[in-house]
């Protein structure tokens, strides 16, 4: 009781709405179940970005593969029912936990809901749950960094001019990423967005419109009351019940499946991977039930495995495989070069009362300030749905460049992978420096620019401290070209390929990281069924 008190505390500290914890329970004793085994050509764990991109191409060639997800379907319904919603949450919000994730620490049934929260020491990280991985419970926002900074991530190993020309609009080929339209800007539900946009263009800040991956006819129809206030109402991190947002199990998983070739086995937890006979994979999985207890076990014997179950679940997967000598041979980089995409978040107040903070999502507006003194970053204003029925105030999101410092840990005495992020390192501080010197710009700079409201001589908006002990954005752990070869091939195991957000070491370059994520599995998939398939 005393520990559960602690985290709970831990979690209330983040300033951020977010109250809850992932309270996973250990099942039922499971001695009596027995273990079948299997033998499967191709598989991927995981079914979000890396996963789904993936799958689209192997399906496509004829190549028969198995997907494991560990959570479940959510097919938006006609009733618009099918997620839970973030004023009143329940068990399918998060992923087997006794408490809601975000806002107050509201008791809910244990169950396998969209959104998992991972405690780690000095970081928090959320990651998805469910077929379509963290594009369930994303923003949609499908944003290309520059060349530049995309050089910071990769120098020279990824051609910039190659993912520009070829995969990145690959990827919005599939999913279709649009602007926010002007007509759905100028309604009053998105004066928030305006303002950002005009804020930014008052300090002279590079303005943008974010390519979402959302249906902006779903969006009108919310407008105009036909279908249920999702979107508009700051709805993501739990699901989007309008039916607007373009997950993957509506694009890339929807085609491959239609392709004939994909069979997708849901609610199945991976818990281990092992070396098998013949150069094959041993892959331990655990069938559970809604509420996580164990019905089955089951063991794959895999010639080519693919993992995709983002940074967190790659990562946490490989460090306990090479800790407990299951796959002896992986190198000393698995686990490490890990970031949190240099993930902050704040708030301006002082716009006035026509502002509602809890209207107008999901992240419509960026804000870049690639010139700030200490490191470059992206504000975004996004929908807060914890301010309903106040005024004044624009949440925000923001992204910078950290060191990829962090590191997985393989703890014996709990026979689990731990976190490690040195949130009080000089280096990563620089992080919250940067962001505060962006809102201070932005803060001064309104009433001595604004055109277009007056304002008082000298008025300034106020911005709340910057924190940063959560990310939605984790990345790296099993990075390209240190743990892997240059396409995602892990260093001696053939046959085991990483085509998630693992691959990347910290950061995209002030961007959500969903489309580089997307955009690099196309590449590395495209060279991998070249060579080895």
């Amino acid at each position: 009781m005393k520990k559960e008190f602690s985290r709970r505390t831990f979690i209330k500290s983040l300033g951020l709405g977010v109250a809850g914890l992932a309270a996973i329970r250990s099942p039922a004793a499971i001695g009596s179940l027995a273990a079948r085994s299997e033998a499967i050509d191709v598989m991927i764990i995981g079914s979000g970005f890396g996963g789904a991109v993936t799958a689209l191409r192997l399906a496509e060639l004829g190549i028969h593969t198995v997907m494991l997800e560990r959570g479940r379907r959510w097919p938006v319904t006609r009733e618009q029912n099918t997620f839970s919603s973030l004023q009143d949450p329940d068990g399918r919000s998060a992923w087997l936990s006794d408490v809601a994730l975000l806002g107050e620490a509201k008791p809910i049934d244990k169950y396998i809901g969209v959104l998992e929260l991972v405690l780690g020491n000095g970081i928090a990280s959320l990651a998805g749950a469910g077929v379509g991985g963290g594009s369930l419970v994303y923003a949609g926002a499908l944003y290309q960094p520059s060349r530049a900074l995309f050089k910071s991530i990769f120098a020279d190993s990824v051609d910039y001019h190659e993912m520009d020309a070829i995969y990145y609009p690959r990827v919005r080929s599939v999913i279709d990423p649009q602007p926010i339209p002007f007509d759905i800007l100028a309604r009053p539900e998105y004066a928030a967005a305006r303002k950002w946009w005009q804020l930014g263009r008052n300090a002279g800040l590079r303005t943008k419109l974010i390519e979402l991956g959302v249906s902006w006819h779903a969006v009108w129809e919310e407008l105009q009351g036909i279908r249920k206030p999702s979107v508009i109402a700051g709805e993501f991190w739990y699901g989007n019940n309008s039916g607007a947002k373009r997950s993957l199990d509506r694009n890339y998983l929807r085609h491959a499946e239609r392709h004939g070739h994909l069979e997708i086995l849901t609610q199945q937890n991976v818990s281990a991977i092992r070396k098998g006979p013949d150069g094959r994979y041993l892959v331990l999985v655990d069938e559970i039930d809604t509420d996580g207890a164990v019905l089955a076990r089951r063991q794959y014997v895999v010639k080519k495995l693919f993992m995709a179950a983002g940074s967190l679940g790659t990562s946490r997967l490989l460090v306990k495989a090479k800790a407990k000598n299951d796959l002896p041979e992986l190198n000393d980089a698995v686990g490490k070069y890990w970031g949190n995409n240099g993930d902050f978040f704040s708030s301006l107040s002082g716009f006035g009362r026509h502002i509602k903070p809890n209207l107008g999502g999901p992240v419509p507006v960026a804000i870049e300030d690639p010139f700030n003194s200490l490191l470059p970053t992206t504000v975004e204003c996004y929908a807060d749905w914890s301010l309903e029925g106040e005024t004044g105030t624009i949440s925000s999101v923001g992204m910078s460049v950290p060191p990829p410092k962090g590191r997985f840990i393989y703890d014996k005495t709990t026979d689990d992978v731990v976190l490690n992020w040195p949130g009080n390192d000089p280096d990563i501080q620089r992080v919250t420096q940067a962001g505060e010197a962006t809102y201070h710009r932005l803060a001064n700079a309104w009433g001595l620019t604004d055109r277009v409201s007056p304002v008082r001589p000298g008025h300034c908006l106020t911005h709340a401290p910057v924190t940063a002990s959560v990310t939605a954005h984790p990345l790296g752990g099993v990075v390209l070209g240190r743990a892997t070869d240059n396409i995602g091939r892990v260093r001696n195991h053939r046959g085991l390929y990483v085509v998630d957000g693992a691959l990347i070491p910290g950061h995209t370059g002030c961007t959500n990281p969903a489309l580089t994520i997307a955009a690099l599995a196309e590449r590395n998939v495209e060279r991998i069924i070249n060579r080895d398939f």
